[in-house]
């Protein structure tokens, strides 16, 4: 397969409410440098798969709130390879819009689909899964997925379950489970044949044509109305996408078919998905406070995260363990760090303010 044929979607719609209040409704998550390493997460995720596919042939799927963003973020990208969804309806219509996107350019080719927002610290093994998925993927009518190798029974992923038949670089799933119980998680953990699911997919745009006419034959027909690459795609995309079932390519696709395959990946893997697994990646002071702030000091204090946009403020901080502190222009955030899940939460009741919208 030339490397010509290789495609890649860069997945960049998502609110990141977790992620509040540095997250927000004009501003996602992974349009921040939420490291603080020079680089937004969908810049991060475009430098490392621009290694290996050129621009032409790298596209984002956003929300089209988005696209003037993605298209400042990421100038390298042709602007028309910069695509915004009329509403979210999860990851399935997204998955098969490019991929009937990317057949109109090329019927041969295969495509790898990104999230814009993980962090992936060990490049060279990510890019050397990715180069064994698209070979695997080009030759095979397989949908390939990238499994992390876990390193604790996280709750808050899905796990992939693969048969061990033999010995090889890749293996068939058998099963997709989302986000487990601790006791369920544990016991994954201690099997040896569970991976996690980092939302990294790799298919031919014919197999995965194949398996939405399947598994999701009244999608595949809203989706085929409408002329790929042309002047209508835009307005014909408008009018199909409220009749369109709001699903994730997992339920839809991947729990039901039976041509996937897994490549375990030790990649540093993480998705962001919450400020406490910010902090785990984070460096750290001696007191295991995670800040890039100049103007901070701390008494006492351990194990905090602490962001404060205004780098021109000093903050002091005392007496205060495992706790988020987030300042930005219009929000403070105080909250244990056990309590990330509950942001989502506190996002909901701050819309029952008066105005409260323009907070979020």
């Amino acid at each position: 397969m030339s490397k010509s044929n290789r495609y890649c979607v860069i997945m960049a719609g998502g609110i990141g409410s977790r992620f509040w209040p540095l997250s927000t409704q004009k501003f996602p998550k992974q349009f921040q440098d939420i490291l603080g390493v020079g680089r937004t997460m969908i810049q991060q995720t475009y430098d490392r798969i621009s290694k290996i596919i050129p621009d032409e042939n790298i596209f984002v799927i956003t929300n089209t709130e988005y696209v003037e963003l993605s298209h400042q973020q990421l100038p390298e990208i042709p602007q028309e390879n910069i695509v915004g969804e009329p509403l979210l309806k999860n990851t399935a219509p997204c998955n098969l819009y490019m991929a009937n996107k990317i057949a109109g350019i090329d019927p041969d080719a295969t495509m790898i689909v990104l999230p814009a927002d993980h962090l992936i610290l060990k490049e060279e093994i990510f890019l050397q899964k990715v180069e064994l998925a698209f070979d695997i993927a080009a030759k095979n009518e397989y949908l390939v997925t990238l499994g992390i190798t876990p390193t604790r029974p996280d709750t808050g992923y899905g796990y992939i379950q693969f048969v061990d038949k033999h010995d090889s670089d890749y293996y068939k799933v058998k099963t997709f489970t989302e986000k487990p119980m601790l006791e369920l998680a544990k016991s994954f953990l201690e099997s040896g044949d569970f991976l996690w699911n980092a939302g990294i997919f790799i298919w031919n745009v014919k197999s995965i044509h194949h398996a939405f006419e399947k598994y999701l034959p009244e999608m595949t027909q809203h989706f085929m109305a409408c002329e790929y690459n042309a002047e209508s795609e835009k307005s014909c995309i408008e009018q199909i996408y409220p009749k369109v079932q709001k699903i994730s390519i997992d339920n839809g696709i991947l729990e039901k078919a039976k041509n996937v395959y897994v490549i375990p990946a030790d990649l540093g893997w993480s998705d962001l998905g919450t400020w406490t697994s910010v902090y785990e990646n984070a460096e750290k002071d001696e007191n295991r406070n995670a800040t890039k702030q100049k103007h901070i000091l701390t008494y006492n204090s351990e194990g905090n995260i602490i962001n404060i946009k205004n780098t021109n403020k000093a903050v002091i901080i005392d007496s205060l363990k495992d706790f988020i502190v987030v300042d930005t222009d219009k929000v403070l955030l105080i909250c244990p760090k056990e309590h990330d899940q509950l942001i989502k939460d506190y996002v909901l009741d701050l819309k029952n303010f008066k105005k409260g919208d323009k907070f979020i």
